[in-house]
């Protein structure tokens, strides 16, 4: 009888979308939270490792993190020097006599740039980065106001206007990365300094806006997942609780400023989370709402706001999401558009967006132990994040369409300068995305060069290093090294793109298969030498699209391992890269594909190669419309195909991602 009245229960709580309370945190220092940290969460399957416990080896990943630590992130803040940004907190302290510059969201920009560094910071020891970091910090401190307030826009001349506007002043939003900032140099130093800002602000806000006061909404959400990592980070369950009004309990019959039904959908806020049905409107906006949601469930187990979010992803991956992992297909608001709405060339894919899906999926991941969850993060990171920024890390991507007429120039400056220090916080995040614990053991989501020294939930030392070539060869070495014998699982991410994968342990064949698209746990007793080989086929694969995704009919896109390939005009001189077709033998769609390394092109790829053909004349010649079937005369040609993110490192060029082909 006690069953089933507990099962009534739960069922009454789905049916309300009222949350499960969570249980105390358990505490852990500081300096042992990872980006986020669910160590303490009570519906968390997976626990956080933090960045400085992983030490990338050189290769893919080590050569990008170096030119963002040593290149872009120096330049950047020479950029937002110049533009004003820091000037803008100098005003108000009167250590610069100067008008404010640039949009109402501009402090956001400074504050992803000191996330940025004081991620970095874990990984690199810089003093003269972190005497940077230091100065930039105190003059933001000094500029805030003795009650908490803290926005330069909306501080001195423009005081009387603070907190009126919700859907457009992104106040809430600039606030949720001041907090995630001032967390990651806290974690990262041990300095409370900023957090304290933080604190005040947030509080600040919090005794103004809520249930049974003002009422308040997102605009653009970020705060949601901000004040959720705070309360992780000071155990203040007001945090929590604010994130769960956001998404959940805002009045808006209450709301000060009118607001429209659409803006709701635009800003993807204001209205409960649980009552979505879709993705919609500005993409980034949507994609740090996901993560917010997916947060607060992670504390709180919601099981509205779960189902919820399980919907949602459906929605994006079977509808609405590039073969890149790139989200918002739409010009018009930067945002998300209908099913099968995903055109090439007018593609918007703001790189923010790919960065919000890769946030988003690192949390599910955490959520279930799942390993479409990961799968999806590396085709993001090697796709459709990195094509955001260029091989030397200081040139950037807004928007990463799928097609491209020769109109795309990469840019070290934009003056909405959102995505340039969303990268660099991404790039230095990134060794915190490769490991997670759990009681069972440890495991394995991303493989690169790079070493492990960590422990287990049960307190055991362990050291752990791989060996490989990923993503252009998919044999990965792994020796474990724990302080002492000790049975565990390790957990190994079988990626979901291979043809098939064999596991050696010490030289023998494990006795189960390696299933794509799963972990495979290896539970044993480890010594220290013990070696694990993981051997992952790696052919050229030939990708379609759903039938209903017009755009692309009768046409594949070239994928190796986790990189999706592109043909680009410098490779093809002479003709359009829009004449080529590509041959198919639907019995064996990748004959005749041809993949060659070569270290000194495009900063080491493997580059792929097959025989195309190519019209005698170019198509620009051809009438539009015609009473016969169109049949050009065609000549062979050798097509050359390299990884969609290395595109436009070599200035403006044509670029094309999905291939018409010829059935042979």
């Amino acid at each position: 009888m006690r069953k089933i009245i507990f099962i009534c229960f739960i069922f009454f709580l789905m049916s309300c979308g009222k949350k499960i309370e969570k249980t105390e945190l358990r505490p852990r220092p500081v300096n042992e939270m990872g980006l986020i940290a669910t160590y303490s969460s009570s519906f968390a399957k997976l626990h956080d490792v933090p960045i400085h416990a992983v030490e990338l080896g050189e290769g893919f990943w080590k050569t990008r993190l170096d030119f963002n630590h040593n290149r872009a992130i120096p330049s950047l803040l020479q950029l937002l020097e110049e533009h004003g940004v820091v000037d803008n907190f100098r005003r108000l302290s009167g250590r610069q006599d100067t008008a404010r510059r640039g949009y109402r969201f501009t402090d956001s920009d400074i504050y992803k740039w000191i996330e940025a560094a004081a991620l970095s910071l874990q990984s690199y020891n810089s003093p003269e980065l972190k005497a940077k970091l230091d100065g930039v910090i105190d003059d933001i401190l000094a500029a805030q106001d003795k009650d908490g307030y803290l926005n330069t826009y909306f501080m001195d001349e423009r005081a009387k206007n603070r907190l009126t506007n919700f859907r457009d002043d992104h106040e809430l939003y600039c606030l949720g990365h001041l907090i995630q900032a001032a967390i990651a140099f806290y974690r990262g130093s041990n300095e409370r300094k900023l957090l304290d800002g933080a604190v005040r602000y947030a509080d600040f806000i919090i005794e103004r806006f809520g249930p049974g006061k003002k009422q308040c909404f997102a605009g653009h959400p970020e705060i949601e997942m901000a004040m959720v990592e705070l309360y992780r980070t000071t155990g203040e369950k007001k945090y929590l609780d604010f994130a769960g009004y956001l998404l959940n309990d805002v009045d808006v019959a209450n709301l000060e400023q009118p607001v429209k039904s659409s803006d709701f959908d635009y800003a993807f806020s204001g209205r409960p989370f649980f009552s979505r049905e879709e993705l919609v409107g500005h993409a980034v906006r949507a994609m740090y709402a996901c993560c917010g949601a997916t947060d607060y469930y992670l504390e709180t187990g919601h099981p509205a706001v779960w189902n919820t979010i399980k919907k949602l992803w459906r929605d994006m991956t079977f509808y609405k999401m590039y073969i890149t992992g790139g989200v918002g297909s739409r010009y018009s608001g930067e945002a998300f558009g209908a099913k099968y709405e995903l055109p090439n060339d007018r593609a918007y894919t703001e790189t923010c967006a790919a960065i919000g899906n890769l946030m988003w999926n690192w949390r599910l991941l955490n959520a279930t132990g799942e390993a479409k969850y990961a799968d999806l993060m590396e085709k993001i990171l090697y796709n459709g994040f990195l094509s955001g920024v260029s091989l030397h890390g200081d040139f950037y991507f807004y928007r990463n369409p799928l097609e491209s007429f020769g109109d795309m120039v990469r840019q070290p400056w934009y003056d909405c300068t959102c995505c340039p220090p969303n990268v660099q916080r991404t790039l230095a995040s990134l060794p915190g995305l490769f490991y997670s614990t759990n009681s069972e053991g440890l495991w394995i989501h991303q493989y690169n060069n790079n070493e492990l020294n960590w422990k287990l939930e049960d307190g055991t030392s362990v050291f752990l290093a791989q060996t490989t070539k990923y993503p252009w060869e998919g044999t990965i070495e792994i020796e474990i090294l724990p302080k002492n014998k000790t049975e565990f699982s390790l957990f190994l991410r079988i990626p979901e793109w291979t043809s098939a994968a064999s596991i050696l342990v010490n030289g023998e064949k494990t006795p189960s298969s390696a299933v794509p698209g799963s972990y495979y746990n290896i539970r044993r007793e480890w010594k220290k030498g013990d070696k694990v080989v993981l051997d992952l086929q790696m052919p050229v694969r030939v990708v379609y699209a759903n039938p209903r995704l017009k755009e692309n009919a009768a046409s594949f896109v070239i994928q190796r391992g986790p990189v999706v390939y592109c043909i680009e005009s410098p490779d093809h001189p002479g003709i359009s890269i829009f004449d080529i077709f590509c041959p198919i033998d639907t019995q064996n769609p990748a004959t005749g594909f041809k993949p060659h390394f070569d270290q000194n092109f495009l900063g080491g790829i493997v580059s792929i190669e097959i025989e195309a053909l190519v019209t005698t004349h170019s198509l620009e010649q051809v009438p539009l419309y015609d009473f016969e079937k169109y049949f050009l005369p065609t000549r062979t040609t050798t097509m050359k195909a390299i990884p969609y993110y290395a595109w436009a490192n070599r200035g403006a060029s044509d670029m094309a991602v999905w291939i018409p082909w010829l059935v042979e």
